[in-house]
C-alpha cells in the first residue's frame, strides 16, 4: 500500500501597513547648557535643518507640521506623512547642536493618531 504525501505547505508573505495618512510624535528638545530657547519658528527651522543634514533637499522637503509647541519645556507635537516617520525620526535623533551648542532631541511618544499622544499610560493614576 502506497501512502500518499501531504500536499506541500504553501506560505503567502503579507505586509500590512499603515493606513494612516500621518503619524504624530511628541518631542523634546534638550539644551543642557541652558540659553535661549527657540521660538516656534526658530524650532521649525531646526527640524528642517536637521532633515536637510541627514537627508539633503530631498528630507528638506518633507512636509512636517508643528501642531504644538511649549516653549517653556521645549516640547513639541510634530505631524508628518506616514512614509517620511523614518526619516524625521533619524534626523532629529542624529542632529547634536543648535546654535554652535550642544542638544538633542527625545522622541517621546510617536502614533499614528493624535489622540494617542494626549495622555500617557504610564503616568495614569487610577482612584
Amino acid at each position: 500500500m502506497e501512502r500518499a504525501e501531504p500536499p506541500a505547505a504553501t506560505f503567502e508573505r503579507r505586509v500590512l501597513r499603515s493606513a494612516a495618512e500621518h503619524h504624530y510624535l511628541r518631542v523634546r528638545l534638550e539644551l543642557p547648557d541652558g540659553g535661549a530657547r527657540p521660538s516656534v519658528a526658530q524650532f521649525k527651522q531646526l527640524v528642517v535643518a536637521a532633515l536637510r543634514e541627514l537627508h539633503g533637499e530631498v528630507g528638506a522637503a518633507l512636509p512636517v507640521d508643528v501642531l504644538t509647541y511649549e516653549e517653556k519645556t521645549l516640547s513639541a507635537i510634530l505631524r508628518v506623512i506616514s512614509s517620511g516617520l523614518v526619516k524625521l525620526w533619524s534626523a532629529l535623533t542624529l542632529l547634536g547642536f543648535y546654535q554652535n551648542r550642544r542638544c538633542a532631541f527625545r522622541v517621546l511618544q510617536t502614533s499614528p493618531f493624535l489622540l494617542a499622544l494626549s495622555g500617557n499610560s504610564r503616568e495614569l493614576v487610577l482612584d
